[in-house]
């Protein structure tokens, strides 16, 4: 085991798509899903599966506090660390934590600029240079303008960044199989999974963005452990 990294096998590179990154620098991702399916454990995972890489993750939430946040990381590493046999979990986690940064922000208060400014302040002063940003708590249908200036924002400082939809039971998907809330704005994202319940398991999509669809093969969110499977 290096320092800051640990060695993990993401199961998501076995849907089909050409790097561990699932989503490229200055490219944006979501999962969509219904409340309490597991959105946010599955950004979890992927800044997980990011930070054991030796990536700089800062998952951003604006509607919950940092201990239940970080709580959320410990509870989804250590049956990650057990499946993948990684001795020593307080110290294999301790190894990637430094890799990690919750910032908290007010949805009322969000803006693209202020995250700019936050930015480059933890930039200059080199205290962390985020490559993946994850945005949980974001509301959609969402602002095709400011969808793009955080899209433009990760460009510029090259970063991928992920986001959590929040999609209902009752509502149709449109007519390319994209959940509404994606209604205007799916164009904006390099890569689309969606959540589905399914009698005793959660199926994992992939709706936009595996390049050898051929190839992929189908994975699933135990309900149990809430990991990612193939």
């Amino acid at each position: 085991m290096s320092e800051n990294k640990i060695d993990l096998e993401n199961p998501l590179t076995k849907l089909g798509f050409e790097s561990e990154d699932i989503v490229q620098q200055g490219q944006m991702g979501a999962i969509c899903a219904r409340a309490g399916v597991g959105k946010t454990s599955f950004v979890v995972q992927v800044a997980i599966y990011a930070m054991a890489r030796g990536k700089k993750v800062l998952h951003i939430s604006l509607d919950e506090p940092v201990n239940k946040i970080n709580l959320w990381y410990r509870e989804v590493f250590n049956p990650i660390a057990a499946k993948n046999n990684i001795p020593l979990t307080n110290i294999a986690w301790d190894s990637i934590l430094t890799n990690r940064l919750i910032m908290t922000l007010q949805l009322d208060g969000f803006s693209v600029p202020r995250l700019e400014e936050r930015l480059a302040d933890l930039i200059e002063q080199n205290i962390f240079c985020p490559e993946t940003v994850v945005i949980d708590g974001f509301p959609f249908p969402a602002d095709r303008t400011v969808l793009k200036d955080l899209k433009a924002l990760g460009q510029k400082m090259n970063m991928n960044v992920w986001f959590t939809v929040t999609t209902h039971r009752h509502e149709e998907p449109m007519d390319d199989g994209m959940p509404i809330q994606l209604d205007g704005v799916q164009d904006l994202f390099s890569t689309i999974f969606q959540l589905v319940p399914e009698q005793k398991t959660v199926n994992l999509n992939v709706l936009k963005g595996a390049c050898d669809t051929a190839n992929a093969k189908s994975a699933f969110v135990d309900p149990v452990t809430m990991l990612i499977s193939k």
